[in-house]
């Protein structure tokens, strides 16, 4: 297991589609090893394999909430897949470990049904709602090489591009950022950056 850097805005592996998982090998393990030390480092609640450059259909997550009893708080999906429960939305401030330092409120689904296996192959299926149901979301757009930013209005994702461009570690022409350095880089009052 080990901390891995972690992929900033404008590396091309965040805006590439990922590739199903066909192998689930040692590598597929190691790979849910070290996605989930580096989360952990860099203080976020879910991290996906294009965010340590690996462009393979894996994520990992740990909330401090569940949706219900039972529902898992800390995992990981892999060729993950989501089904909206409901016409219930949520919004809130969500951030991103390969956007440091920004928060932005987002909408998105209050419940859904993640699907997906695990390192084994084995098939995993639970209701999410609130925390673990943004994470799933969140998570699964990172697979698809779709970054948070295009969740938000249009007057709120040209701000935020323009915080961007204003941050040290993009003005510096960084791509990739130690899990230290990530942390260090969150807001105050950040609790829950991805």
């Amino acid at each position: 297991m080990t901390v891995q850097p972690v992929r900033l805005f404008g590396d091309p592996v965040l805006r590439a589609r990922a590739d199903e998982v066909a192998a689930f090998d040692k590598d597929v393990s190691q790979l849910v090893a070290d996605l989930t030390d580096t989360m952990r480092a860099s203080g976020g609640v879910g991290m996906a394999g294009p965010q340590i450059g690996v462009g393979s259909r894996v994520f990992v997550y740990d909330t401090v909430q569940a949706a219900r009893a039972g529902t898992p708080r800390a995992g990981h999906l892999i060729n993950p897949t989501y089904e909206v429960i409901g016409d219930e939305t949520q919004t809130g401030i969500e951030g991103c470990l390969s956007i440091p330092g920004l928060r932005y409120d987002v909408t998105r689904a209050l419940r859904v049904i993640a699907r997906g296996v695990d390192m084994r192959g084995e098939p995993v299926e639970f209701e999410a709602e609130g925390l673990l149901a943004r994470c799933v979301q969140h998570e699964t757009d990172h697979l698809e090489g779709v970054l948070y930013l295009e969740r938000l209005d249009q007057a709120t994702r040209k701000q935020a591009m323009r915080a961007v461009r204003e941050s040290e570690w993009f003005t510096t022409g960084k791509t990739v950022m130690s899990a230290a350095e990530v942390l260090d880089s969150r807001p105050a009052a950040a609790g829950q950056e991805r």
